[in-house]
């Protein structure tokens, strides 16, 4: 079992008083915005099970969700839509949602973990490989990020039904690609990631 308060004892024990733990969800779909998240925990939380976002169920994501949200010291969220993905890349825009992530926490930290990527911010950081299953700050910011994220393609599934998004959050599954194929791409697709890319002349709303 992996002791997920490793990173934040060591910098606890420093003096440190908050620390954010930031990641991302979204790198990966064909369509709509990829989201950050920084969370900021008290000392003492404690959530039995908390791990990376992925590895937990819905109904468990969305329970530690509302913990989360409630216990939390702070909690700021970054959106970077389709556009700027494509504009941009993906790789980088991941970067920019970390970092209004961080600064949407409204408080000045004291150090910041991130789940793998680095981040050239005048925070001093950490960043750690699977961190969202290596520190609870990270793993809670992993589930705010999701349930963030899963709820936005709820709402574009009620538009684009077709898609299937509700099931796939936007990634690239069969019947979401047989969809494209089948009725072309809507505007908030991903126009630099294929299949979509080979789909630019093939829009349904403008």
């Amino acid at each position: 079992m992996e002791d997920l308060y490793k990173y934040e004892r060591e910098l606890y024990s420093k003096g440190l008083k908050y620390i954010g733990g930031v990641d991302e969800v979204g790198r990966g779909p064909l369509i709509g915005s990829v989201v950050a998240s920084c969370v900021v925990l008290p000392k003492d939380f404690v959530l039995e099970g908390l791990t990376d976002s992925k590895k937990l169920s819905e109904k468990k994501r969305d329970k530690f969700y509302e913990i989360i949200k409630r216990e939390a010291i702070s909690i700021g969220i970054g959106i970077v839509d389709e556009k700027k993905i494509d504009e941009v890349n993906i790789y980088e825009a991941t970067k920019i949602a970390m970092k209004e992530a961080i600064k949407n926490t409204n408080i000045k930290l004291d150090h910041v973990l991130i789940d793998a990527m680095p981040l050239d911010i005048d925070i001093p950081t950490t960043s750690i490989i699977k961190g969202d299953a290596k520190s609870i700050s990270i793993a809670a910011a992993s589930v705010i990020a999701k349930v963030t994220r899963d709820k936005m393609m709820y709402e574009l599934d009620k538009i684009y039904p077709m898609y299937d998004l509700s099931h796939n959050k936007g990634y690239g599954t069969k019947k979401h690609i047989e969809a494209i194929k089948k009725y072309g791409i809507c505007k908030y697709h991903r126009l630099t990631f294929k299949p979509v890319s080979e789909y630019k002349n093939k829009m349904i709303d403008k």
